[in-house]
């Protein structure tokens, strides 16, 4: 069982697991565009490299609560709310939700959905969403005044718990409308040394032909990595969650759910990418000191029971999954008046083309 009064008592809970490669030493970390891995010296001189980011892992840890087969949550989860939009002429899968879009509630098919949701949680949060705002408001933002965060929090959790455990920014309905991520984590090397290797792209009809056209030989590079210890990282933001000051059974739900997704992530497959296959050789808690984290059965039981809870008390939306449809804007002649005769846009005036913020 979770101790809740030992937490309430702790400004943030921290969880470590040491990894390693199921099959030999070397493994392949995250990349990014015109950096490629991303290493560090510590100031001791110790080389660091990070295997996996910040917003991968939190990914991650929302993919462990869907189940592909079933285009749903996954039967542990039954009950608990979240968003899903129908895609009209859709030419792949016919729909998408908060759990899988990387904005989650400030999804682009969520906000422009034809059911007007934005209005609707703008409401639920006491905000004004920008499609009613009045030209001329000061800085294109609803509300005068501070933003009420804790009941930003209440109505995004009505409508999808995860969009408050993982943060969201609701850009579209109010510049100041963001909460941060509650769960984080990441995953990083220590003492590491490049193994460096290489391979051939093999043509056997055209070994001299043109690569850019996809033909020839094509030699490459390949530099994976080794490192003395791999160790994730996970850290529980209770301050945070206090300070939304949520009714205790959503309190209880979101920290079982966080907890839930941890174990379900460490005890499963855990091959990042094709040369990083990873697993759990010790987990343990940092803070607080001597605090137990029950196992996969007990924390599924806690979740299942705090879901209970929250739908008798009438905390989430009913019915818990929100139906919206999304169709494409239509062109408009203001739109194609704006191209050039070479087919490119100009910018627009009015905002338009303003593209989607990032958030969390």
């Amino acid at each position: 069982m979770l101790d809740f009064p030992r937490l309430a008592q702790s400004p943030r809970l921290l969880l470590e697991a040491d990894l390693w490669p199921v099959q030999g030493d070397r493994f392949q970390p995250t990349g990014f565009p015109d950096l490629g891995a991303a290493t560090y010296t510590r100031p001791d001189g110790i080389e660091m490299l990070l295997v996996e980011s910040a917003q991968s892992m939190a990914n991650r840890l929302e993919a462990v609560c869907w189940d592909d087969s079933l285009d749903d949550l996954v039967p542990e989860l039954d009950g608990m709310p979240y968003v899903t939009v129908n895609l009209s002429s859709a030419t792949g899968k016919p729909r998408t939700s908060s759990i899988l879009e990387f904005h989650r509630l400030n999804s682009p098919y969520i906000m422009s959905s034809s059911e007007g949701f934005a209005d609707r949680l703008a409401s639920e949060a006491g905000l004004v969403a920008r499609s009613k705002q009045k030209k001329g408001d000061s800085g294109g933002d609803s509300t005068r005044g501070m933003i009420d965060i804790a009941g930003l929090a209440k109505a995004c959790f009505r409508f999808d718990p995860n969009s408050v455990l993982h943060g969201v920014f609701l850009e579209k309905i109010d510049g100041r409308a963001r909460l941060v991520r509650l769960l984080s984590a990441f995953i990083e090397a220590e003492n590491v040394k490049s193994a460096e290797s290489g391979g051939v792209k093999l043509d056997r009809v055209q070994p001299r032909g043109s690569a850019k056209d996809g033909y020839g030989n094509v030699p490459f590079r390949r530099i994976e990595y080794v490192a003395e210890r791999v160790t994730a990282y996970f850290s529980l933001d209770l301050a945070t969650l206090g300070g939304y000051n949520l009714p205790e059974p959503a309190s209880r739900l979101l920290i079982s759910l966080a907890l839930w997704k941890i174990r379900k992530l460490l005890s499963g497959s855990l091959r990042l990418r094709t040369a990083c296959d990873l697993e759990v050789k010790e987990f343990r808690v940092t803070r607080p000191s001597r605090f137990e984290i029950p196992g996969v059965d007990s924390l599924t039981a806690a979740v299942s029971k705090a879901i209970a809870e929250c739908r008798q008390a009438q905390f989430f939306a009913d019915p818990p999954i929100t139906q919206l449809t999304w169709s494409p804007p239509k062109r408009t002649k203001k739109a194609d008046a704006a191209k050039n005769d070479d087919g490119t846009q100009e910018d627009s005036e009015d905002g338009d083309d303003d593209g989607d913020a990032p958030g969390e």
